[in-house]
């Protein structure tokens, strides 16, 4: 079972790229973060004609998430159980589904925007919130995962150049304390591979030849319980999608199960 993760930056915008990418690459399950459409909008169509079933929580704008699976999807979730809610709206940051034998949950975890705003006091909320979400799931016995743009670099390793971070987000010590108590509900790190160079970055910034210089980070996380890590074969950063025109500042993480 082959299963991914990627932030595409706008779905309208990337459509020709994902159809293309999903036909070529054999994906099962896709979670797929910022959408940038509505539910109304969402290329469902499209995607059912190469046999993938949508799930879909998006209301426009910057956000949105969605879960493309030609394995089957149940137990449809929209949305965080409990999340919180940012200038009195709950964002559509995740869904969860049943795809065959795995459950899975697409996320996009807010931004943070600068330490002390209040942006990064909602992030942390709102891992908080996910941990407590996820928490039965991790525990059992059925191969789960949590996957998206997780806006955190889990180390200084996982940035290219960690000294120009300093008191911005993504690699503060609280940020990275809410990785790590994720991560104590009983899930795995499943760090991919790198197709070039020595580190799985998995996104560049659109400027300052950021892509071509490998001016990266590791912020696409995959992180599976017990029986998901278990059954992982193989995990990479599928580099290649990254490169050319119109392609998204993010590259899909795919992972290979023995499921």
């Amino acid at each position: 079972m082959r299963i991914a993760t990627w932030n595409v930056n706008s779905i309208t915008a990337r459509l020709p790229r994902l159809l293309a990418w999903l036909e070529s690459s054999g994906t099962d399950v896709l979670c797929v973060q910022e959408t940038k459409c509505t539910e109304e909008q969402f290329p469902s169509e499209q995607l059912k004609e190469l046999g993938y079933e949508s799930a879909v929580h998006a209301t426009g704008r910057w956000n949105g998430v969605a879960l493309l699976s030609r394995v089957g999807l149940e137990d449809v979730v929209k949305g965080l159980p409990g999340g919180p809610e940012y200038e009195g709206v709950r964002e559509p940051r995740a869904v969860s589904a049943l795809c065959g034998p795995v459950r899975l949950w697409s996320v996009y975890v807010p931004n943070g925007r600068e330490v002390g705003h209040d942006h990064f006091a909602y992030k942390l909320r709102w891992f908080d919130a996910l941990g407590a979400a996820v928490r039965e799931d991790a525990a059992g016995e059925r191969p789960f995962a949590v996957l998206g743009d997780f806006n955190v670099a889990p180390t200084d390793d996982d940035v290219w150049d960690r000294s120009l971070f300093d008191g911005a987000t993504h690699v503060t010590p609280e940020e990275r304390a809410a990785l790590a108590a994720l991560l104590a509900e009983g899930l795995t790190d499943v760090v991919p591979r790198p197709l070039k160079y020595d580190h799985p970055f998995t996104y560049w910034d659109y400027r300052e030849l950021g892509f071509p210089k490998n001016r990266g980070m590791r912020i696409d996380l995959v992180y599976g319980n017990g029986p998901f890590a278990t059954a992982v074969k193989d995990s990479y950063v599928d580099r290649e999608a990254r490169k050319g025109k119109g392609a998204s500042d993010h590259a899909p993480v795919v992972v290979d199960l023995d499921i």
